[in-house]
């Protein structure tokens, strides 16, 4: 089934055209047999005989815009100009900068800010490294770190290719939680070089982030990390989706009446998010999930699993089930997709138990399109904007960081995990919960900094935290670092 035309996907085309009743009709017209939405039409210039227009267009992909493009250009007497692709010219010169917080406009400013002034605070912080947090910008900054090995659906890519997505999680990091992100992107893939290069850059930083790694690496590089480091070190991949995932399976359960203990779950993708999803769903109390990969079934009895799939058969399947995906699925009440499109179908749906809830979350092309589930699923999400329910990662990220950097935490826990998916779905009130919105928009001003308020008290409560505010301290709290309403 086609995907329908996306911002991601949009032209201008500036467009020259005879001056005359209809001329621009025939070009939109054009435009939207070829299957492209119109945006906005912007006048260049008017002149007595021809005139010049820029038109917004949306495409499914880039052939989908070429086709486009041909389409207008195949019109008599009409000449394209040239064509911009807005998404290309978003990331001209890169997407972030990095801005002083203050003027230096005399000496006093100057040898306060930097020499000789700077040497005392620098002393400070020797004496007491702890201080680093009041005095530098390590309060407030997480490190975005890639190797380029698992970038969006992209695959190994490298880290220079990896870079317009690091530097977009630092968009989000400072848009919706006033966090600093720099992009780290290492050109380096072997797990030991990759641990010792982020421990040794770890001191200026309040937290880290790990980013695109590919699975099983990422496992043992996030843990080793955690263990050797005194911040916040959180694989975005695994755990931002597990958190998310995890809010919105709160919320559709209270709309079918179903409870943790008693779903059968089935898991089809066992990479780090799948693994990661599986985990929390277990701690959220979950008894029954099923992992399916490319060989079906992962089960005890097979000899062809790795380290975390052989954890996978300890741990799942407790009914020690066998078969393809198909086979998992029957009475199952929770599908969750995080593998490729197309895997699922309507049979298979037909074959869930009542009410059936589906995380069809493959990138851009789920599992099983919505529109085919339509009918015949209670609650459906995807990873995608275009559709309700977006399993997204940003409702989650930005709110754990700042959360765990407004505590001064020294790692990012279960509870604290646990706690941001409930302030997510706490979001929504229970009144207002229905089919299509069971978690908040990645607009919703509320969620970071209920997060963040809930990762806070979770890393007080787990004994994680370096800095413990009074309730009276949060009051207003607004998300941002040391300011209230």
């Amino acid at each position: 089934m086609e995907s329908i035309p996306s911002a991601s996907y949009s032209l201008t085309l500036r467009v020259e055209f005879p001056h005359r009743a209809g001329a621009l009709g025939r070009i939109l017209t054009a435009v939207g047999d070829a299957g492209g939405m119109v945006g906005a039409v912007d006048i260049v210039r008017i002149g007595h005989e021809r005139s010049v227009r820029d038109i917004t267009v949306n495409a499914r992909d880039s052939e989908h815009g070429r086709h486009i493009v041909r389409s207008v250009e195949d019109l008599p007497e009409v000449r394209v100009i040239h064509v911009s692709d807005r998404t290309f010219l978003m990331h001209l010169g890169g997407k972030i900068e990095v801005r002083s917080k203050m003027q230096l406009r005399t000496r006093d400013d100057l040898s306060m800010a930097y020499t000789p002034g700077v040497a005392r605070v620098c002393q400070a912080i020797a004496e007491d490294p702890e201080s680093a947090f009041n005095l530098t910008i390590k309060r407030n900054t997480v490190a975005v770190v890639t190797d380029g090995t698992a970038v969006l659906g992209l695959g190994d890519i490298g880290p220079r290719a990896a870079m317009p997505v690091m530097e977009g999680k630092a968009m989000l990091f400072k848009e919706f939680a006033n966090v600093d992100a720099f992009p780290v992107c290492l050109d380096a893939k072997e797990t030991e070089e990759i641990i010792r290069t982020v421990r040794n850059i770890a001191p200026g930083f309040g937290g880290i982030n790990l980013e695109d790694i590919s699975a099983p690496r990422c496992f043992e590089i996030e843990e080793r990390l955690k263990r050797e480091l005194d911040i916040p070190v959180f694989h975005d991949d695994q755990h931002g989706t597990a958190v998310v995932v995890l809010a919105a399976l709160i919320n559709a359960l209270k709309l079918v009446g179903k409870r943790m203990e008693d779903l059968k779950v089935v898991v089809n993708g066992l990479g780090a998010a799948g693994v990661a999803c599986t985990k929390i769903l277990l701690a959220a109390g979950v008894r029954n999930i099923i992992g399916c990969d490319r060989g079906g079934v992962v089960h005890g009895g097979r000899d062809d699993l790795n380290g975390s799939k052989r954890w996978y058969a300890e741990n799942t399947n407790p009914e020690g089930i066998t078969g393809t995906l198909s086979d998992a699925l029957r009475g199952a009440d929770l599908f969750l997709g995080l593998s490729v499109p197309g895997v699922l179908s309507v049979e298979d749906l037909k074959a869930m138990a009542e009410d059936p809830i589906v995380f069809a979350m493959a990138n851009p092309v789920p599992e099983i399109m919505p529109e085919l589930a339509h009918g015949h699923v209670r609650v459906m999400a995807t990873g995608r904007s275009d559709y309700p329910n977006q399993i997204n990662n940003v409702l989650c990220f930005p709110g754990i960081f700042r959360g765990a950097l407004d505590s001064r935490a020294r790692e990012i826990t279960e509870e604290m995990k646990l706690a941001a998916a409930e302030a997510i779905a706490g979001v929504i009130p229970e009144e207002s919960l229905v089919e299509d919105y069971i978690v908040p928009s990645v607009f919703d001003e509320r969620v970071a900094p209920a997060v963040a308020e809930a990762v806070e008290r979770a890393a007080a409560e787990s004994g994680v935290a370096r800095r413990v505010r009074k309730d009276e301290e949060r009051e207003g709290y607004s998300g941002m670092p040391g300011v209230l309403h």
